[in-house]
């Protein structure tokens, strides 16, 4: 998927004093009242909430966000419902959304004003990006994506109970209602899925018609005489989902994870979240002894040109870990959330910088180009190039905030330390993890590996090109360097004090697995600090401390996420796409995180326990398809089916 520049709604009051849409000329709801609409056509027109009673998960898809009353209808109906579900997950998607200030300045009913001004607090920059919000201790998300319907549909990743068809009227909005929508939502339907609408039109009927859904009238409310209820009733048999795509499976909610570190620990928080229990297996008596263990790490988010992949998730990625880090820093975690300045190179030109922000209408809350002036003003140094500033970006320490993920898994994690998995087979519906010696350590029938490089022995993937760079982090006396008020990157990083101690570096270097702390890359260091920051360090690099550790990296720099691919099975078709590539049942990968794992932690591992547990993917499926394991097979499979075209293209 394209990225898209997101035009905030334009909201005006019609003279009825409803909210109008002038874009459209039409309003966002009748004059009967939202709720009133919410309650009659969306709710009581899917059944609701007698159909999600004692349910583990009910899914709902939107059409168009709007104001948000739907989704603020259904979350009420929820609360208030005794018999609900446990988890509600609540996909929505909208062109035009709109501002914070626009969705707490329009008056809501007396029922919904709480749990709007909730929704309000965290309202996502407009991004085109799916963003995940959380409610009700995450019992309840919403998972919100702006942008054109058209182009979203084929991207969510999720089986949906119940459809809240709610665009504009037909003649306002045709887009919204074209044929191949109510295709893409035969696509997502769960069996025996519903849809609802406040729309009688001919164009509406027909086209849930055509993409197997049975269709009835039911009467309307509040001067609307008919509204259309269906029910999802293809027929013959209906074509099976893809084997690379989550699903929902029959098993204990039980999984083991090896690896302790930042993804290990990460992924058991994502996992409770979703109401399972691991059991995190390490070698290490405590967690993130290896990779994981530097004192302090950055995170930020990512700007390109073209705005590819690689950005996008980094960017989606950014923003899903700013609101963990601000909690996490909030319950002890050392840590700032207080921007990050990224140094441009000598060449960068800041009103190329900007014409792409401009391009890709990437809003302040999430990046701004700032002068070198601004930068300077910002760091507190002086600095001679533009830079990015990324209001959401910061520092944390990574060993306390792999602790604070298990915390925040509570009773639904065991953590068993000092134990180190030689082998990993599959019997009797299980795996298995051994040790040297061949005895059984655990077993279970769902395995998440986390543990970096070494799930390529594991899995004897040895053709995964994921590999380890070394590095080494330099630290001194916080007094013995000139310190900025933000975290810098560029050319190597510098942090403000960590706990009176200056961290900076880092080194990177392929095929070594020295050890060791080196003076030379001390030096390395030493000359980066002076690059970014301008000032020339008077410290001896013999008198500095430091920190090797080893860094896993795939060869597109994106992180190995998802169901682990068994190319021992014949593939779907030609399986040139990760998503037709087989699967080895209940086995998962979680690694590669590279430099950056700290701000990919959340989201990874959230993707993560959607591929687990068969709920919402938080992410578009184009991203999906750039992480997946199974992507390095698909494409061999198209370098082999086309050999005079050259290497595959990159994810």
């Amino acid at each position: 998927m394209k990225t898209a520049a997101i035009v905030p709604a334009r909201i005006e009051c019609s003279p009825e004093g409803l909210p109008f849409a002038a874009e459209f000329g039409d309003v966002y709801h009748p004059r009967a009242g939202a709720l009133e609409q919410a309650r009659h056509v969306f709710l009581a027109g899917n059944g609701l909430p007698g159909r999600w009673a004692e349910r583990e998960r009910f899914v709902i898809a939107e059409t168009g966000f709007g104001l948000g009353n739907n989704f603020l209808a259904s979350w009420a109906a929820w609360r208030a419902d005794a018999q609900r579900c446990r988890r509600l997950d609540f996909l929505s998607v909208e062109l035009h959304p709109p501002t914070r200030e626009d969705l707490a300045v329009w008056p809501r009913d007396a029922e919904l004003a709480e749990l709007c001004a909730q929704l309000a607090r965290q309202w996502p920059p407009l991004t085109h990006d799916l963003h995940r919000l959380s409610f009700d201790g995450g019992r309840v998300h919403l998972y919100l994506a702006f942008g054109d319907v058209a182009a979203w549909l084929p991207e969510w990743v999720a089986t949906v109970d119940a459809f809240f068809l709610d665009g504009f009227a037909p003649d306002r909005n045709p887009h919204m209602w074209e044929p191949r929508l109510f295709k893409s939502l035969a696509r997502l339907a769960a069996p025996q899925a519903t849809a609802a609408t406040w729309s009688a039109a001919r164009v509406v009927r027909d086209g849930l018609r055509s993409a197997g859904f049975a269709v009835h009238r039911a009467p309307g409310r509040g001067g609307k005489r008919d509204i259309t209820v269906a029910r999802f009733e293809p027929p013959g048999t209906r074509r099976s989902a893809p084997p690379g795509r989550p699903h929902a499976r029959e098993v204990e909610r039980h999984a083991l994870i090896v690896g302790g570190g930042l993804a290990g620990c990460a992924a058991a928080w994502a996992l409770a979240e979703q109401g399972w229990r691991s059991t995190v297996v390490d070698r290490h008596a405590e967690p993130a002894g290896e990779g994981s263990g530097n004192p302090a790490g950055l995170f930020h988010g990512v700007v390109t040109p073209d705005d590819g992949l690689h950005a996008r998730w980094h960017r989606a990625a950014a923003l899903a870990f700013e609101g963990v880090a601000r909690e996490a820093v909030a319950q002890g975690v050392p840590g700032e959330v207080q921007g990050l300045l990224r140094m441009a190179d000598e060449t960068a030109d800041l009103s190329a910088m900007q014409a792409t922000l401009r391009r890709w209408a990437l809003p302040g809350a999430y990046v701004e180009a700032v002068d070198a002036a601004t930068a300077s003003q910002r760091a507190g140094l002086p600095l001679a190039q533009p830079a990015w500033f990324y209001p959401g970006g910061g520092w944390i320490a990574p060993r306390a905030l792999a602790a604070w993920y298990l915390r925040r898994a509570g009773d639904l994690v065991a953590w068993c330390g000092g134990m180190h998995v030689s082998t990993l087979r599959r019997q009797g519906g299980e795996w298995q993890l051994l040790d040297a010696q061949g005895r059984l350590l655990h077993s279970a029938a769902t395995v998440v590996l986390a543990n970096a490089g070494d799930a390529q022995r594991l899995l004897g993937a040895d053709d995964w090109p994921v590999e380890a760079i070394r590095g080494q982090v330099s630290l001194a006396p916080a007094q013995r360097v000139t310190l900025p008020l933000l975290p810098l990157a560029g050319s190597g990083y510098l942090l403000p004090a960590v706990g009176g101690t200056a961290v900076f570096g880092a080194t990177a270097q392929r095929r070594d697995d020295d050890a060791s702390v080196r003076i030379d890359d001390h030096r390395i260091n030493l000359g980066r600090l002076a690059q970014l920051t301008g000032v020339a360090p008077t410290i001896d690099a013999g008198s500095l401390q430091g920190r090797t550790g080893w860094r896993w990296t795939a060869s597109d720099r994106l992180p190995v996420i998802g169901a682990v691919p068994d190319e021992a099975q014949r593939a779907v078709g030609s399986a040139d796409q990760p998503r037709l590539m087989p699967r080895r049942e209940g086995l998962f990968a979680f690694t590669a995180l590279g430099s950056r794992g700290i701000g990919m932690s959340a989201l990874g591992a959230r993707l993560l326990a959607a591929w687990v547990t068969g709920s919402p993917s938080p992410v578009e499926a184009s991203l999906m398809d750039a992480v997946d394991p199974a992507r390095f097979a698909a494409r061999a499979r198209r370098k082999a089916l086309s050999p005079g075209r050259g290497p595959a293209r990159p994810a």
